[in-house]
């Protein structure tokens, strides 16, 4: 059965071409590893699945699981545990590493970190063949069937080639409308957005850093957003947006180009009816947030004027008109040769980053009494924004992963933005 590449995933393709888009993610098992069990469970999990032998066909839109054994890589790496440097660097250098697409391949490799009485387990993924959504249940499926020493018989079937929902005249045409009317002010404030600075706008490779919310640092972001009347999201974005301001000290006194600009990735499966837990692929939507963020606004104000904008495109699902500008940016790019490619988001589209936000709690409970798992992520940067965090909510805390482009941040203003988030009582997150 071949399935149809949504706008999303074909937009994936074309970034593929410019630099590798993945995405990895991280579960710390708090078991002992056992190499050949795990090497059992991925592959059991993999084939009973029927996730190998992918075959794609983008100049056709079409791709398809052709199913049989799995060539799935499983590196074991020389870290023996997830905070260390070292397995900071192997996530990096999987960012930046292709997946050889073969005429059928396997888009999925794994590293392995060991540690005395745990080990940290990263999937590494082409990411245009799924969502985060998806990748957490194939981790879930794949710990679990080490937990029963790797019992293919237990696997549970995926629907592999799910129908496309991006088709918005045909599904959501109220929401079509609303977009389209929507695009004259969001041209508005992209032209009026400050444009980072590129040192090689041609070199797209990714760094990574990660690091972790404390409970009680959490917490504290949890009831600061509830008394502002906004979002744990739009508290994210505020705090983000906040940090990174200082990067582009001359937009005040420029004519024009005083905004700043943020994406956020919005899962849509809500929306578009689709079954998480049996449905394997990519349902994605965004928006853009801008902001002028002048000398002197508290992170409180700017929470409450995010949170506005995000209302009204949340109670108008403007996310799910993202595939209208996808669609429109792969038309301009294929006029163009491909160093204008790699130039095209940062000339038209200036994002300074973007922000993924999962709550895995609700997506793999952790039963009472047991010693829980913990996550993070990693997603390429792509040619769309030169920063990404990656935040996961498990148990009362959160890990926080940046990718980030070296060619427009340097490690001080990293650590700034690492520093904004960790500590709620300072100058950036004081209300």
């Amino acid at each position: 059965m071949q399935g149809r590449l949504n706008t999303f995933q074909l937009s994936m393709l074309e970034w593929n071409k410019l630099h590798p888009y993945n995405a990895v993610h991280v579960v710390q098992i708090p078991e002992a590893l056992d190499l050949e069990r795990l090497r059992s469970a991925i592959t059991a999990t993999l084939e009973g699945k029927g996730l190998t032998g992918l075959a794609l066909e983008p100049s056709a839109g079409a791709c398809e699981y052709h199913g049989g054994p799995t060539s799935a890589e499983i590196q074991l790496t020389g870290t023996d545990a997830p905070s260390a440097p070292g397995f900071a660097e192997e996530i990096e250098r999987h960012l930046n590493t292709p997946f050889a697409q073969v005429e059928r391949f396997t888009p999925f490799r794994f590293i392995v970190a060991s540690e005395t009485h745990s080990f940290s387990l990263g999937l590494v993924y082409f990411h245009a063949v799924a969502d985060a959504e998806s990748i957490v249940f194939l981790l879930k499926d794949m710990v679990d069937a080490y937990r029963r020493a790797g019992n293919p018989d237990r696997v549970d079937p995926v629907e592999r080639h799910p129908a496309r929902r991006d088709n918005l005249l045909r599904h959501y045409p109220g929401v079509l409308a609303r977009k389209l009317a929507s695009l004259p002010a969001s041209i508005r404030s992209m032209r009026n957005t400050c444009r980072p600075h590129y040192r090689d706008p041609e070199d797209l490779s990714n760094k990574f850093t990660f690091f972790s919310l404390s409970s009680q640092t959490l917490s504290g972001m949890i009831q600061a957003a509830k008394s502002l009347n906004v979002t744990l999201n739009d508290w994210f974005l505020a705090v983000l947006m906040k940090a990174v301001s200082p990067l582009a000290p001359d937009r005040a006194g420029a004519g024009h180009r005083r905004n700043l600009s943020f994406g956020c990735i919005v899962n849509t499966r809500r929306d578009l009816g689709v079954d998480g837990r049996r449905t394997f692929g990519l349902f994605l939507g965004s928006f853009v947030v801008h902001h002028e963020v002048p000398a002197g606004i508290g992170l409180a104000d700017l929470a409450r004027d995010i949170g506005r904008q995000t209302l009204t495109i949340k109670q108008r699902r403007l996310y799910l008109g993202s595939a209208l500008e996808l669609t429109f940016a792969r038309l301009m790019t294929a006029l163009f040769s491909e160093r204008r490619r790699k130039k095209l988001y940062q000339k038209h589209y200036p994002l300074w980053g973007g922000l993924t936000n999962m709550n895995l709690n609700a997506l793999w409970p952790q039963p009472e009494g047991s010693r829980p798992v913990d996550y993070f992520r990693a997603v390429s940067t792509g040619p769309v924004t030169p920063l990404v965090a990656s935040i996961t909510t498990i148990g009362p805390v959160a890990n926080i992963g940046l990718t980030y482009r070296s060619t427009v941040f340097a490690a001080p203003d990293i650590e700034r933005i690492k520093a904004s988030f960790l500590d709620p009582l300072g100058p950036l997150v004081r209300l």
